[in-house]
């Protein structure tokens, strides 16, 4: 869980404290434990005042001095998000901007045997005081893991929800059976440490169950059921209803990973593109892409979103079916080829004013497609027989190293396991559907797919990427 909670004020040298508590502070800084059988959250309850030792350091300018030689002996207090400076509970010397240092649980006011030689020395000089100091805390000091252990029951404790998906200012939880009754409890303290989360919805179906188009029912757990969201990533933005469309911020590096290996001026086919999160970010590259959605909703907001991020003269959109998808792009790729479609780029100024300005540049549409993307990991193997053809008569095109056969991007779901296993079964699938014996190994060789382990996303499931070149007695079939 990403939580946040808010700052806790700083110190006099502006450092700040990151060491993790030991197992005896833990027990002192735990927080209270709040059961309710309402599942009701009371933030009031989690007030909690912890008895402390602190030295008052009478002359602000060693507050430095005491405290680094303190945090060599290990007596100064090390906690997340408390600093251990802070000002003299005593009214009148706090308006003189008197300090103290906080000192771990186990240094006692009134037990001088537990106090170290740096404590001793500068009481002796009268540079300090050793004093009761009440630390107060409260709800926001705590964490979601902290909140959540103090207030699920014990047998949830070891197994609390660490993760959730974002969109914009919504999260989406997809929780386990057991937490279902605990869920808007959840959903409210994730709101409260994580500023940026206004709304917090659950799934109540599987993605894609009941809908071709991967979106899915849900209810709103905590916040206002507003959907209409705005991200940003690579740079782009995208708005648009994520109650409509799919969206799914873990996928973020998988996106960056393909589109850094197009290349500017090539075609790229995004077969299942969304709304756009490989093709917008590959426009912006200077790659020219054919991106197509069977979604209407997608094809909508990726049209706002080509628009949005001025990439209109490379990115075009499509909504159609995927199948037929595939020819129709490598077509009329062909065709705006041929029709000597380019993009003309101007010269950018010269830094010496008497040097003449270059011509603009003129980027030309290539005659072939270079990559094609298959995000659809549920089913985008079932669509590679349509590939079948793809360049059917069209031979010449790649005679004589003119261009490679272009290298597809299938995203897919297999077995998670430490073997060969999921390998073998993403090839032996995909060797049945174009109908080419394929294996393991370099997508740059005929016959052979790399595959890349993207994410897990059951406990033995795993989504993966496979990436292999079209071979050419699929490319030349004839079609059907």
């Amino acid at each position: 869980m990403n939580s946040t909670s808010p700052s806790n004020g700083g110190d006099a040298t502006g450092a700040t404290t990151t060491t993790s508590p030991s197992p005896e502070k833990m027990a002192v800084l735990r927080p209270p434990i709040v059961r309710s059988s309402l599942n009701a959250l009371n933030r009031a309850l989690f007030a909690k005042k912890i008895n402390l030792a602190a030295a008052a350091v009478h002359d602000s300018r060693t507050i430095s001095k005491y405290r680094k030689s303190l945090t060599g002996t290990r007596e100064i207090l090390t906690v997340e998000r408390i600093s251990p400076i802070v000002p003299h509970p005593d009214t009148t010397l706090r308006q003189q901007g008197k300090k103290c240092i906080l000192l771990e649980p186990h240094v006692k006011p009134e037990s001088p045997e537990t106090w170290g030689p740096t404590i001793q020395e500068g009481v002796q000089k009268e540079e300090l005081s050793v004093m009761p100091y009440e630390l107060e805390l409260g709800y926001d000091y705590w964490s979601f893991h902290d909140i959540l252990t103090s207030v699920l029951p014990e047998e949830f404790h070891d197994d609390i929800p660490g993760g959730f998906n974002t969109a914009g200012h919504v999260a989406h939880l997809n929780l386990r059976d057991r937490f279902l009754p605990f869920r808007k409890l959840i959903a409210e303290v994730l709101v409260d440490k994580n500023p940026a989360i206004k709304t917090v919805i659950n799934k109540v179906d599987n993605v894609g169950s009941d809908s071709q188009f991967r979106t899915f029912a849900y209810e709103v757990l905590a916040g206002p059921d507003d959907l209409n969201v705005r991200v940003t990533e690579s740079n782009c933005v995208f708005e648009f209803d994520y109650s409509k469309v799919y969206w799914n911020s873990k996928l973020e590096t998988e996106h960056r990973r393909l589109v850094d290996l197009f290349a500017p001026g090539e075609v790229v086919c995004d077969v299942m593109a969304g709304i756009g999160p490989f093709a917008v970010p590959a426009g912006k590259r200077g790659v020219f892409v054919w991106a197509n959605d069977m979604n209407p909703e997608s094809y909508k907001y990726m049209k706002r979103a080509i628009d949005k991020n001025k990439v209109s003269k490379y990115v075009r959109p499509f909504c159609t079916d995927g199948r037929t998808f595939i020819h129709q792009a490598a077509d009329a790729v062909l065709a705006a080829h041929l029709a000597r479609e380019s993009i003309t780029l101007p010269a950018p100024k010269p830094t010496n004013k008497s040097t003449p300005r270059p011509a603009p540049k003129v980027v030309p549409v290539p005659p072939t497609i270079a990559h094609f993307v298959m995000n659809l990991p549920a089913s985008a193997i079932e669509f590679l027989g349509c590939y079948r053809g793809v360049y059917a008569g069209h031979e010449a095109l790649f005679a004589d190293g003119k261009a490679k056969l272009p290298m597809v991007h299938a995203h897919c779901f297999s077995y998670k396991a430490d073997d060969e296993t999921p390998l073998n079964d993403i090839c032996e699938r995909i060797s049945r559907e174009i109908g080419f014996p394929m294996r393991p190994g370099d997508a740059e060789v005929e016959g052979q797919v790399a595959i890349h382990d993207v994410r897990d996303v059951a406990p033995a499931k795993r989504m993966f990427c496979a990436s292999f070149r079209v071979p050419g007695a699929v490319a030349f079939a004839g079609r059907g």
